[in-house]
């Protein structure tokens, strides 16, 4: 299995080792872009892996900060108390770059700039740029998706 992920179509495709979909899902990337700088806040271009895999028997819209479950469950009224909160939910796969000087070490390390393929709330619109860096799914797609890949997935990811 490998990932493509195209910014412009706001497409993840998962594809087989034939290069032939096999699931495609809407996503979010960064409403900033493409760049590769820490602190930029743009999703990240290139060749990537799944360096970590969090939260396998977590329940869906469990909320994660920094990595670790909170205990709470993602609600409408949970979110009007935290208005402007980056909700990160249900699984997360943790992207490591794999290019040297582009998206691996430095001020340009992929994994060092805390960029994941992650859940979020069912309101949030895909198809279109929202996020602060990561690449956002609906719930029931990443459930879908982090049930069918590995750490160590490759992914590439292009304007």
């Amino acid at each position: 299995m490998k990932i493509h992920i195209s910014i412009d179509r706001q497409q993840l495709d998962l594809l087989n080792d034939e290069n032939t979909v096999i699931s495609s899902y809407l996503i979010s990337s960064a409403r900033k872009g493409v760049g590769q700088q820490r602190g930029s806040f743009c999703t990240p271009l290139g060749m990537h892996i799944i360096r970590a895999k969090i939260g396998e028997n977590q329940p869906i819209n469990a909320v994660f900060v920094k990595r670790r479950p909170t205990g709470e469950i993602y609600t409408p009224e949970l979110a009007s108390r935290y208005p402007g909160r980056d909700w990160i939910l249900t699984r997360i796969m943790w992207l490591s770059g794999c290019e040297i000087g582009f998206n691996r070490l430095g001020l340009v390390d992929t994994m060092r700039r805390y960029i994941y393929i992650h859940g979020s709330p069912d309101s949030a619109e895909m198809g279109k740029p929202g996020s602060i860096g990561c690449i956002r799914m609906h719930n029931n797609d990443l459930l879908d998706l982090f049930g069918r890949v590995a750490v160590g997935t490759p992914i590439e990811i292009n304007p």
